[in-house]
Formats: C-alpha cells, sequence, structure tokens
C-alpha cells in the first residue's frame, strides 16, 4: 500500500461505526424480550433443512419448530420426521406470506449464501430474532441492509461462526488484549482448503470436490425433488447442472457464492477482527491467477489496511488460500501449520488455529502464565443465541459485528476482481479510486426477487 494515505480514521467514519455497533444496545430496550420467561420454548422456523441446516435445526430441537423450507423435498421430508407438526414449504416467501406474526418468534436461516439476505430480512422486519449461517450475505450491499435491519429490530441476532464460541480464541483475544506480544500491526491468515479455480490435476492434488474452469454449456435434467427456481432465488437464470448442487459445490461460482474468502474467511478472519477490534478496512489489495468471470479462484491472497482504533495502532491483515502461504511460513522461521492465524507483535509472535496456541519464540515465553480469564466460556454459539432470544442478553457474534466481518470479506473478493487495490468509503458505500468496481458491490435481482 502507497505510503502517501493516511491510515487514520476520520470522525465521520468513526462515527458512523461506532452507531453500527450500538446494534447490541438494543437488545436491552423495553419490549425485545418476547418469551414468557426463559423456560418457554421459542416457536421457531427452519430455513434450509439438508447440510448446514440439518445441523443447525438438532441445535434446535428442544424449542417448538413450528415450520420447514427448504427447496429439496429429500431434505424437507427428512427435517419433518424430526419436527412432524411443523407446517412445511418450499419457496420461504410464501412462508412469510402465510405465517402470522404470532406463529413464529425467531427464524433459523441455513440455505444457500446468494438467498441469505433474502430469507433474513422479512424475519428482521417483522421483529423476529434470526440465526444465520455465515457468510451473513452475498454481497456488501445486502450486509449493509442486513446490519441496518437489525439494528431497528432490536432482536437477537447470531452469525453461524461457530468457532467463536472455542475456549481457544477466547484465550487467543485475552493474551493480544492483554497486550502478551506487545501492539499489533500485522495479522497473517492461511488457510490450506484450494476449491474454485484452477486446472484439472490441482483440483485433483487439492481434493477439490468439483473441477470446473468455465460454465457447464448443456443443461442436466432436473432432480424430480428438487425446485431448481426458488434454488436459483434472485440469482441471473441458467440451466441446472449437478456442477452446482449440493451444496457447498456452488460456493465457487460468483452469481452463488464468494468461494473460500467469504466462506472460511468468516471463521478464520473472525479471530483477528475480534482480538484486534476491527471494523471497515480503509483500502484492500489482492492477488492471484486472473480473475475469472464466473469462478472464485482457488488460491488467492488479500491485503486489508485498517487504522487506528482508540488507542490500538493501524493494522494489516492478509489472507491467503490454497497454495498461498505467508513469508514466514514458507522461510520455515514459524511452525507449518496447514492453516493458521499469526498475530506480529512488538514483543512476539502468537500463531492459532481452531483450537490451540503457542506463543513465539517459544524460548523467549518460557514460563509464561496464561492470564487470567476476563472473557467467560460460551455456554454454546447456538445456546447462546437461544438464550438471548429468550432474556436479551447479548451474543458474541451479532449482525452489527458479523455485517462488518462480513463486508471486509466480500471486499478482499472486490479488490481481487477488479484487479488494483481499491479504496473503501465505508459510510456511503463507495470505491473512490476505482468507481468501476462498485458494481461488484451488489447487483440487479431476477424478475420475482426484491430485497427491500
Amino acid at each position: 500500500m502507497s505510503s502517501k494515505r493516511s491510515l487514520s480514521s476520520t470522525p465521520s467514519r468513526r462515527k458512523f461505526l461506532q452507531g453500527a455497533l450500538a446494534g447490541t444496545v438494543a437488545l436491552t430496550l423495553p419490549g425485545f424480550v418476547r418469551a414468557k420467561s426463559r423456560h418457554d420454548k421459542l416457536n421457531i422456523v427452519i430455513i434450509g433443512c439438508g447440510g448446514r441446516g440439518a445441523s443447525n435445526m438438532k441445535e434446535m430441537l428442544g424449542e417448538n419448530i413450528v415450520a420447514l423450507c427448504d427447496v429439496s423435498e429429500r431434505n424437507l421430508q427428512k427435517a419433518a420426521a424430526n419436527a412432524p407438526h411443523a407446517k412445511k414449504f418450499r419457496d420461504f416467501r410464501k412462508l412469510y406470506d402465510e405465517l402470522k406474526d404470532s406463529e413464529f418468534e425467531a427464524v433459523v436461516v441455513s440455505s444457500t449464501e446468494h438467498t441469505h439476505a433474502f430469507a433474513t430480512l422479512p424475519a428482521l422486519q417483522r421483529k423476529k430474532h434470526v440465526y444465520c449461517e455465515k457468510p451473513l450475505t452475498h454481497s456488501v450491499r445486502e450486509a449493509r441492509i442486513i446490519t441496518e435491519a437489525a439494528r431497528k429490530a432490536g432482536v437477537a441476532t447470531q452469525m453461524g461462526t461457530q468457532i467463536h464460541a472455542t475456549s481457544n480464541y477466547r484465550r487467543v483475544v485475552e493474551l493480544v488484549q492483554g497486550g502478551a506480544i506487545g501492539p499489533v500491526n500485522e495479522v497473517h491468515v492461511w488457510v490450506s482448503r484450494a476449491w474454485g479455480w484452477q486446472s484439472q490435476e490441482d483440483a485433483a492434488k487439492h481434493h477439490d470436490i468439483v473441477s470446473a474452469r468455465e460454465r457447464p454449456a448443456g443443461a442436466q435434467p432436473v432432480p424430480k425433488d428438487l425446485d431448481w427456481d426458488v434454488w436459483l432465488g434472485p440469482a441471473p437464470e441458467r440451466p441446472f447442472h449437478g456442477i452446482y448442487v449440493p451444496g457447498p459445490k456452488w460456493y465457487r461460482w460468483w452469481d452463488f457464492g464468494g468461494g473460500t474468502m467469504s466462506d472460511l474467511g468468516s471463521h478464520w478472519i473472525d479471530l483477528p477482527f475480534w482480538a484486534l477490534k476491527l471494523d471497515a478496512p480503509l483500502a484492500v489489495e489482492a492477488g492471484g491467477p486472473p480473475p475469472h468471470p464466473e469462478i472464485a479462484p482457488a488460491s488467492m491472497a488479500a491485503t486489508f489496511y485498517y487504522g487506528p482504533r482508540g488507542n490500538l495502532p493501524a493494522a494489516k491483515v492478509t489472507w491467503y488460500q490454497g497454495t498461498q502461504k505467508p513469508a514466514l511460513w514458507t522461510e520455515q522461521k514459524i511452525p507449518r501449520w496447514s492453516d493458521g492465524v499469526l498475530f506480529v507483535g512488538s514483543k512476539g509472535l502468537l500463531l492459532s488455529d481452531y483450537f490451540k496456541h503457542v506463543l513465539l519464540p517459544q524460548k523467549e515465553f518460557a514460563g509464561f502464565h496464561q492470564p487470567p480469564k476476563t472473557i467467560a466460556d460460551s455456554i454454546g454459539h447456538h445456546a447462546e443465541w437461544l438464550r438471548a432470544c429468550k432474556t436479551g442478553s447479548p451474543t458474541t457474534c451479532p449482525f452489527s459485528y458479523s455485517g462488518l466481518l462480513t463486508e471486509a470479506n466480500h471486499l478482499g473478493n472486490i479488490a481481487y476482481r477488479a484487479g488494483k487495490q481499491i479504496e473503501w468509503d465505508a459510510k456511503n458505500l463507495r470505491i473512490p479510486n476505482a468507481p468501476e468496481a462498485e458494481r461488484l458491490l451488489g447487483r440487479d435481482y431476477r424478475k420475482g426477487w426484491k430485497l427491500a
């Protein structure tokens, strides 16, 4: 990044982001709690019943599941076996049209990424609690719409970044914020998954679940149990092909997802986002193979530049996926974990993955004692949201937080697809130095689909 650019945050930007983050305060407002007591069962709607949806639904079986929705009849019937009295729908638009406000209090969204916002917004507008799988939305503009709707609704929200609830992440945050390695102004985040645009040979070597370098020319018969039109949702129309479904095959196609950057970035970048109290980047640059118009890359890197935040220094966070790795990793100056987050501080390094962490150089931290816990262990990511729905207690990944994380990850993809560093005007959703890239902030929707 050019040294001429200031990394300080403007007052207007800070004021805007403080307002966005203030959404968690709404959880304590009178009238927030809809359940009569913390022991009452919530009336819950499940949108998306297969894959992650089935896993999320399992966490809700102690509540009262009143409605199920899935584009796959097979998924729907399988879910119905665990909730036999629930109403069944194939199209969540019809679900919202038919259900009365008195029939449900909360919604769990586990549909495909490109329909997350469309399944979530109606619930927020009706002041229903929402748990939504990551990434929160398909685009930056959608993330901002959902974040603002959640702020206005004042309900319990949680994005499905389940690793956020682990004890390991909490201990890492305590170490960073407690100054164990001194002020941190650099973080490296890498994941070994290499799914996306690459050669057939590399796809086999990297155990990709699909090998595709172009959109299929032909069409295949639509499975009898699948409503392909509703599955497409707001995305441009295209013929059915088995290369898109079931999930997560679809996540590499720009029309349906954001590839590994927005998917695993939701989990891995979450750690520095939390520990360093990040908000909106000032600029983002990225690199990798030449951008494909339809398919996200298997391997790429992106660097996010953040300004000072209170007494915290300016920082840069670099993301690597697939074959890309930090220089310290390549030069074997740190343990070569397949996936990791490396915090670079003035007094040392802190390396973490999902479940373990280590201070480096180890000999210099011999005898170091973990500081006292300042962040309580989680009762569980889903349980945390259910408790919030019933009592008004806060969640740790509300949309006021996860919306900003989602926006940042999408900006990594935008910088990559734009082929240049982009400057980010978070308040106005503008890219001042590359207005041509603003077309990637959102899109026009297919007829019959509207986000408002």
